[in-house]
């Protein structure tokens, strides 16, 4: 008798093949995070800083958004980038961190996630349409 044999499955080479629903929904910081990063690098008190200027009424704390960082390098969201100095700080250097392509499409995912959302509060007379 014949047996057949499966090849054992592929590890998953390219960050296009990983499922986007499996990051969703994101925690509110993450989804911060990544806005703030899709502007371009920055370091992380930039990130907060980011999020003020956006008129951001619950801002991430420091604790909180670096065990977030992290959290998101170990699942390949963000990425660091090169330690340097920060042009508004004299001589202290910083930890800068960028989007990556993963990242980018999570974030958009999310986006549309919390867009749909908003068209259902608006339908079930939560929410007014902006004018």
């Amino acid at each position: 008798m014949r047996r057949t044999v499966n090849p054992p499955e592929a590890p998953l080479g390219m960050d296009r093949e990983r499922p986007i629903a499996r990051f969703l929904p994101l925690r509110p910081v993450e989804f911060d995070v990544l806005l703030s990063l899709a502007a371009g690098e920055r370091h992380g008190y930039g990130i907060i800083q980011d999020a003020e200027a956006r008129g951001l009424t619950t801002v991430p704390d420091v604790g909180t958004l670096y065990r977030a960082l992290r959290r998101m390098q170990d699942q390949g969201l963000i990425a660091a980038s090169e330690r340097r100095r920060a042009p508004d700080v004299g001589d202290e250097r910083r930890n800068y961190y960028r989007v990556t392509p993963l990242g980018l499409r999570v974030a958009r995912a999310e986006a549309q996630r919390l867009a749909a959302l908003t068209r259902a509060a608006m339908l079930g007379g939560l929410l007014e349409e902006a004018t």
